[in-house]
């Protein structure tokens, strides 16, 4: 078995990549504290590769249909390749890798993998945005989007464009949405959902109820009206 987990960064991710850890699946190594697969320099550089094939129509909207049909560059194969390398090198039954960045170049990977088990990690945006990520200024990624100065809304247009992205690329054939929500509050009922999907036993680590709703404690801004059909798609409360 081979499995990915994406997800923007502060969804929620490590929670699976802990639990696929102490379930005897192999996550690549070197790891850090949040279960990410290291170095990743490869990754963002891969991530830099397929960014101008993404056509920013203006606003919050971006064309992603070229990522589905053109030929996967040999550089980014070769780049997917060398990240890749401790989890192509090892010989274990199942095996799989976490790292955010996946998320911004999830429709080649799936068209290089097609065949792996995907678990979509999604996690309430307005709770999601609170922390900052690498992946929050997309400039720097090399994709367009409107200019700001505002950090809380910076982070929201990438959770946006992440979320989009995911959503426009046609469905792998093993594909399990997980919120980071149930797996919290509904620890066991979750984890049978996913060991059905993966086809192994699954350990159950420790979990903290108080990173739920962290929104509501916030005194910042984390609404958006963009965020209003993710919200309603997955169940979340409005205030």
């Amino acid at each position: 078995m081979l499995v990915t987990v994406i997800g923007r960064g502060h969804s929620g991710t490590r929670a699976m990549s802990h639990t696929l850890s102490a379930s005897g699946v192999f996550m690549g190594n070197p790891l850090n504290g949040s279960g990410d697969l290291l170095p990743p320099q490869d990754m963002y550089a891969a991530c830099r590769v397929l960014a101008p094939h993404v056509q920013w129509r203006g606003g919050l909207e971006w064309d992603f249909s070229k990522l589905h049909g053109m030929d996967i560059p040999a550089e980014f194969r070769r780049l997917i390749h060398s990240f890749l390398t401790s989890v192509r090198e090892s010989t274990v039954e199942h095996k799989g890798w976490k790292i955010p960045e996946t998320t911004l170049v999830y429709p080649w990977i799936q068209r290089l993998f097609p065949e792996i088990k995907y678990i979509f990690w999604i996690r309430d945006p307005r709770d999601c945005i609170i922390g900052g990520h690498i992946t929050d200024n997309l400039t720097e990624w090399g994709i367009p989007y409107p200019p700001t100065e505002d950090e809380r809304l910076r982070r929201a247009i990438s959770w946006k464009y992440q979320y989009d992205l995911v959503k426009a690329t046609p469905r792998p054939a093993q594909w399990l949405e997980v919120r980071f929500e149930d797996f919290v509050l509904r620890q066991e009922e979750t984890l049978k959902r996913l060991e059905a999907f993966l086809g192994i036993p699954l350990a159950r680590i420790p979990v903290r109820p108080e990173s739920i709703g962290r929104w509501r404690q916030d005194t910042g801004v984390h609404d958006f009206d963009f965020f209003a059909a993710s919200i309603a798609e997955y169940g979340y409360e409005r205030e």
